[in-house]
């Protein structure tokens, strides 16, 4: 059995270290203390060591790190009438550590509730091609509008980026079939700009020939230059009049 004085003595030495440890808190250098004493909020403490009242005082840690938060997915009904389901991600940070905690009883909780609200809010004023290739504009527009509801609570959203949409099976194959039918329709209009221009370079060609009658004398012997080099057993080619019609005028005059 241990003496009463050594009893006495250890239970001293505990009541000093548990008092010691409640007394002394160390803080990050990311991390602010919300002390609170006897309910009533003091100035905020850390980083570093941190010395509070053991009972009288409560502190709660607040990190001032920017937070990564996912945006569930959300059924979203299009200006068009069209639902798809929409996730996005939210960046964001404590600003005013004593706000986020007196203002709101949990921050983290109250900023993905306002981010889930205000993205079916704005996407569903959008319509599905706005949605799909304006989507720098509505991150913007998001991170505006959930920033403005979060800064009472000490909040401040530095970016929302909308991550992905998903469209039902008969939405996809009909934007399949419009993009299918608008590539045919560029290729249509590249392959008639290229008719024209070639009509074109052909016109001007053959007013120039038209213009020069000996053009066409050499690009007619160009023209059996080519065929001679090919492996033909047999050449079947037109002669131009201009050729012979010196010939037909000396056999034409009267002897």
């Amino acid at each position: 059995m241990f003496p009463q004085s050594l009893m006495g003595f250890l239970v001293v030495i505990f009541l000093l270290l548990y008092i010691l440890s409640s007394a002394i808190k160390i803080l990050k250098e990311y991390e602010r203390g919300v002390v609170f004493r006897l309910g009533r909020v003091i100035p905020v403490k850390g980083p570093g060591l941190v010395i509070i009242w053991p009972i009288i005082d409560k502190l709660v840690r607040v990190s001032l790190r920017t937070v990564t938060m996912d945006v569930p997915a959300q059924d979203i009904i299009t200006r068009d009438n069209i639902t798809v389901k929409v996730n996005a991600v939210v960046y964001f940070r404590v600003m005013d550590p004593v706000r986020a905690i007196t203002a709101v009883e949990d921050f983290y909780y109250a900023t993905s509730q306002m981010a889930q609200t205000t993205l079916r809010s704005i996407l569903g004023q959008s319509q599905l091609d706005d949605l799909l290739s304006k989507r720098d504009e509505l991150n913007a527009e998001l991170q505006k509008v959930i920033d403005f509801q979060t800064e009472p609570w000490g909040i401040k959203v530095t970016a929302v980026e909308v991550k992905n949409v998903d469209l039902p099976v008969e939405m996809q194959r009909a934007i399949a079939k419009q993009a299918e039918a608008e590539r045919e329709r560029r290729a249509k209009i590249i392959h008639a700009e290229g008719e024209f221009q070639a009509s074109q370079k052909l016109a001007d060609a053959a007013a120039i020939i038209a213009s020069q009658p000996m053009a066409m004398q050499l690009r007619f012997l160009g023209t059996l230059t080519e065929i001679a080099t090919e492996k033909n057993s047999t050449i079947i080619f037109p002669v131009p009049i201009d050729l012979i019609k010196p010939f037909l005028e000396k056999v034409e005059k009267p002897k």
